[in-house]
C-alpha cells in the first residue's frame, strides 16, 4: 500500500513523494479517507490542504483552503522577533494568515499581550483555531485600522509578513501557490512593497518609545525596504540568513512618539474576533 501510494504521488509529479506518503498515513482516519486524500494531493492540491495543517517552528498549524502556507523561511522572522521581546511585552502580528508568527512567539516568550490582523476573513477564522489556548485577539481588517486605539504608542513589537510579490510576478511563482493561495496574500502590489510602506508610515503612531517593527522581505528588495523604513523615522537594522534565503528588516522607534501624526486618516474599522 505504501509503495502504491510513493508511485501514485510520484508519477504526478510530487518530489517529496515518500515524506508525503508518511505524513498522509499519519493523518488519515480511515482507509477510506486515505484514498481521498491521495487523489486530493494527486490532483495538485497543497500537501498542506490536504492534510489540514502545516509544522511551523515546532508547532502544528491549522491551514485550510483559501490561507497562506506559512513558510519555512519565515521562522528567522520569528527569531529575529524573540531576540526583542519580553515578557508583558505587546506584541501585534500583522497579516496574520494562519497566526502562525503569533502563535510562535506567544509559545516561546511567556506571557505576552499579542494581537494578531488580516484583512481576510478565512484567514482570520483559521488564526482564531490556532490562537485559541494562547489568548490572543484576531482582528478582521485593515492593517492598524483593525487595532483598538487604545494601543497606540504602546505596542512593543509588530511583526509583518506583508505580501511582497510584485503583481507582474505572481505569474511567476510555484503552480500550488499561484493556483490555490489567495492573491491577497501574495501580491504586494507594482514593485512589492505596498503593504511595507503602509506598515512602516504608520507604525511610529504604534510603537512605544524603543519598539521595533520588523518585516520579511526578498534580498533583492531589502535596500529599498532600508529606505522606506528610514523615511518613516525608524532607525534600521538587516538580519539575513543564507541557508534560508530569509531577509528581515527592523525598524526602531528610536524618539518620541507622535500620536497624532496622521490619525485624522485613519478609520478603526477592525473587528476582535477573539478574546
Amino acid at each position: 500500500m505504501e509503495k502504491s501510494i510513493i508511485d501514485r504521488l510520484r508519477s504526478e509529479g510530487c518530489v517529496f513523494a515518500e515524506e508525503e506518503t508518511q505524513l498522509l498515513l499519519s493523518e488519515a482516519g480511515s482507509m477510506e479517507d486515505l484514498m481521498k486524500m491521495v487523489e486530493i494531493r494527486a490532483s495538485g492540491l497543497p500537501l498542506e490542504y490536504v492534510l489540514g495543517c502545516t509544522k511551523f517552528c515546532g508547532l502544528r498549524i491549522e491551514v485550510e483552503r483559501g490561507v497562506f502556507v506559512p513558510r519555512q523561511r519565515t521562522e528567522f522572522l520569528v527569531k529575529q522577533a524573540e531576540a526583542l521581546t519580553h515578557i508583558d511585552d505587546i506584541v501585534v502580528d500583522l497579516c496574520c494568515g494562519s497566526g502562525a508568527v503569533g502563535a510562535a512567539i506567544a509559545t516561546d516568550i511567556n506571557k505576552i499581550v499579542l494581537h494578531s490582523v488580516d484583512i481576510d476573513p478565512v484567514a482570520v477564522k483559521c488564526a482564531s483555531r490556532n490562537l485559541t489556548n494562547i489568548g490572543g485577539h484576531v482582528y478582521q481588517g485593515d492593517l492598524y485600522r483593525a487595532l483598538p486605539p487604545s494601543l497606540r504608542g504602546r505596542v512593543n513589537i509588530i511583526v509583518a509578513n506583508v505580501p511582497y510579490v510584485p503583481t507582474d510576478k505572481i505569474k511567476l511563482l510555484p503552480q500550488e501557490a499561484r493556483l490555490y493561495e489567495p492573491k491577497v496574500a501574495l501580491d504586494g502590489g507594482k514593485d512589492g512593497l505596498d503593504l511595507q510602506r503602509k506598515a512602516a508610515e504608520e507604525a511610529p503612531i504604534w510603537l512605544a518609545p524603543g519598539g521595533h517593527l520588523l518585516v520579511e522581505t526578498s534580498e533583492i528588495q531589502a535596500a529599498q525596504t532600508l529606505e522606506i523604513f528610514a523615511n518613516a523615522g525608524l532607525t534600521t537594522k538587516l538580519a539575513r540568513d543564507e541557508e534560508w534565503d530569509a531577509t528581515v528588516i527592523i525598524g526602531t522607534n528610536s524618539g518620541k512618539n507622535n500620536l497624532f501624526r496622521k490619525t485624522d486618516d485613519i478609520k478603526m474599522t477592525g473587528k476582535n474576533l477573539t478574546k
